[in-house]
Protein backbone atom coordinates (compact mmCIF):
# COMPACT_ATOMS: atom_id res chain seq x y z
CA UNK A 1 0.00 0.00 0.00
CA UNK A 2 1.41 3.35 -1.04
CA UNK A 3 1.51 6.16 1.50
CA UNK A 4 -0.36 9.26 0.27
CA UNK A 5 0.37 12.68 1.77
CA UNK A 6 -2.56 14.94 2.37
CA UNK A 7 -2.01 18.68 1.86
CA UNK A 8 -2.88 19.37 5.49
CA UNK A 9 0.12 17.28 6.58
CA UNK A 10 2.51 19.44 4.56
CA UNK A 11 0.90 22.60 5.91
CA UNK A 12 1.26 21.37 9.49
CA UNK A 13 4.89 20.37 8.87
CA UNK A 14 5.58 23.88 7.54
CA UNK A 15 3.88 25.51 10.53
CA UNK A 16 5.71 23.29 13.02
CA UNK A 17 8.95 23.48 11.01
CA UNK A 18 9.46 19.71 11.13
CA UNK A 19 12.98 18.86 9.90
CA UNK A 20 12.94 17.52 6.37
CA UNK A 21 14.70 14.27 7.27
CA UNK A 22 11.45 13.23 8.99
CA UNK A 23 9.55 13.46 5.69
CA UNK A 24 9.26 10.64 3.19
CA UNK A 25 10.03 12.99 0.30
CA UNK A 26 12.33 11.86 -2.47
CA UNK A 27 15.61 13.56 -3.23
CA UNK A 28 14.19 15.03 -6.44
CA UNK A 29 11.43 16.93 -4.64
CA UNK A 30 12.22 20.59 -3.88
CA UNK A 31 12.70 21.44 -0.22
CA UNK A 32 9.94 23.07 1.81
CA UNK A 33 12.06 26.21 2.20
CA UNK A 34 12.42 26.46 -1.58
CA UNK A 35 8.67 25.94 -2.10
CA UNK A 36 7.84 28.46 0.63
CA UNK A 37 10.11 31.05 -1.03
CA UNK A 38 8.64 30.28 -4.46
CA UNK A 39 5.09 30.75 -3.14
CA UNK A 40 6.09 33.99 -1.42
CA UNK A 41 7.60 35.32 -4.65
CA UNK A 42 4.62 34.28 -6.78
CA UNK A 43 2.20 35.99 -4.40
CA UNK A 44 4.02 39.34 -4.56
CA UNK A 45 3.27 41.03 -7.90
CA UNK A 46 5.48 43.90 -9.00
CA UNK A 47 5.99 46.37 -11.84
CA UNK A 48 9.44 47.41 -13.05
CA UNK A 49 9.67 50.74 -14.85
CA UNK A 50 12.74 52.11 -16.62
CA UNK A 51 13.18 55.87 -16.68
CA UNK A 52 16.01 57.69 -18.47
CA UNK A 53 17.94 58.09 -15.18
CA UNK A 54 16.53 55.34 -12.89
CA UNK A 55 14.74 52.03 -12.49
CA UNK A 56 11.61 52.01 -10.33
CA UNK A 57 10.25 48.84 -8.73
CA UNK A 58 6.58 49.16 -7.66
CA UNK A 59 5.24 46.48 -5.30
CA UNK A 60 1.76 46.39 -3.75
CA UNK A 61 1.99 45.99 0.02
CA UNK A 62 -1.53 46.48 1.37
CA UNK A 63 -1.82 46.49 5.14
CA UNK A 64 1.95 46.35 5.74
CA UNK A 65 3.78 49.10 7.61
CA UNK A 66 6.97 50.49 6.09
CA UNK A 67 9.05 49.31 9.04
CA UNK A 68 7.91 45.71 8.38
CA UNK A 69 9.40 45.75 4.86
CA UNK A 70 13.06 44.93 4.26
CA UNK A 71 14.85 46.12 1.09
CA UNK A 72 18.35 44.72 0.52
CA UNK A 73 20.94 44.19 -2.19
CA UNK A 74 22.47 40.70 -2.30
CA UNK A 75 25.45 39.48 -4.33
CA UNK A 76 26.14 43.01 -5.60
CA UNK A 77 23.31 42.86 -8.17
CA UNK A 78 20.11 41.34 -6.71
CA UNK A 79 17.48 43.62 -5.19
CA UNK A 80 15.46 41.76 -2.52
CA UNK A 81 12.16 43.04 -1.11
CA UNK A 82 10.86 40.94 1.78
CA UNK A 83 8.78 40.99 4.93
CA UNK A 84 5.91 39.28 6.66
CA UNK A 85 2.21 40.03 6.79
CA UNK A 86 0.76 39.10 10.19
CA UNK A 87 -2.84 38.04 10.72
CA UNK A 88 -4.69 40.30 13.08
CA UNK A 89 -5.52 38.31 16.19
CA UNK A 90 -9.16 39.34 16.59
CA UNK A 91 -10.72 36.04 17.53
CA UNK A 92 -12.90 36.74 20.53
CA UNK A 93 -15.35 34.37 22.11
CA UNK A 94 -18.06 33.60 19.58
CA UNK A 95 -16.18 35.32 16.75
CA UNK A 96 -14.54 33.28 13.99
CA UNK A 97 -13.34 33.73 10.44
CA UNK A 98 -15.92 32.62 7.90
CA UNK A 99 -13.52 33.06 4.97
CA UNK A 100 -9.81 33.87 4.87
CA UNK A 101 -8.65 34.88 1.38
CA UNK A 102 -5.94 37.43 2.07
CA UNK A 103 -2.46 35.95 1.98
CA UNK A 104 -0.63 36.00 5.30
CA UNK A 105 2.93 35.09 6.08
CA UNK A 106 6.24 35.85 4.45
CA UNK A 107 6.58 37.55 1.12
CA UNK A 108 9.63 38.15 -1.03
CA UNK A 109 10.66 39.33 -4.48
CA UNK A 110 14.09 39.25 -6.06
CA UNK A 111 15.09 41.39 -9.03
CA UNK A 112 18.29 41.11 -11.04
CA UNK A 113 19.72 44.62 -11.28
CA UNK A 114 21.29 45.73 -14.57
CA UNK A 115 24.98 46.57 -14.80
CA UNK A 116 24.30 50.31 -14.92
CA UNK A 117 22.45 50.36 -11.56
CA UNK A 118 24.05 52.65 -8.98
CA UNK A 119 24.01 50.56 -5.79
CA UNK A 120 24.91 53.62 -3.70
CA UNK A 121 21.78 55.50 -4.81
CA UNK A 122 18.81 53.33 -3.86
CA UNK A 123 15.77 54.71 -2.05
CA UNK A 124 12.52 53.10 -0.91
CA UNK A 125 9.22 54.78 -0.02
CA UNK A 126 6.00 53.08 1.10
CA UNK A 127 2.84 55.18 0.67
CA UNK A 128 -0.78 54.00 0.83
CA UNK A 129 0.24 50.33 0.63
CA UNK A 130 2.49 50.77 -2.42
CA UNK A 131 6.25 50.35 -2.11
CA UNK A 132 8.41 52.21 -4.63
CA UNK A 133 12.09 51.35 -4.76
CA UNK A 134 14.12 53.68 -6.96
CA UNK A 135 17.55 52.63 -8.20
CA UNK A 136 19.43 55.41 -9.94
CA UNK A 137 21.42 54.60 -13.08
CA UNK A 138 25.14 55.15 -13.35
CA UNK A 139 26.10 57.82 -15.87
CA UNK A 140 27.06 56.35 -19.24
CA UNK A 141 30.80 55.85 -19.64
CA UNK A 142 32.68 58.54 -21.49
CA UNK A 143 33.46 57.47 -25.04
CA UNK A 144 37.14 56.75 -25.42
CA UNK A 145 38.97 59.23 -27.56
CA UNK A 146 41.29 57.74 -30.13
CA UNK A 147 44.90 57.96 -29.12
CA UNK A 148 47.06 59.70 -31.68
CA UNK A 149 50.60 58.49 -31.99
CA UNK A 150 53.11 60.78 -33.55
CA UNK A 151 55.12 59.19 -36.31
CA UNK A 152 58.83 59.92 -36.04
CA UNK A 153 61.05 60.20 -39.04
CA UNK A 154 64.05 57.90 -38.87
Amino acid sequence: MEFVRFPIVSILEDMLEVPEEHNEKSRNTPSRAYMRDAKAMAATPADVIEHPNAYVFVVDMPGIKGEEIKVQVENENVLVVSGERQRENKENEGVKYVRMERRMGKFMRKFQLPENADLDKISAVCHDGVLKVTVQKLPPPEPKKPKTIQVQVA
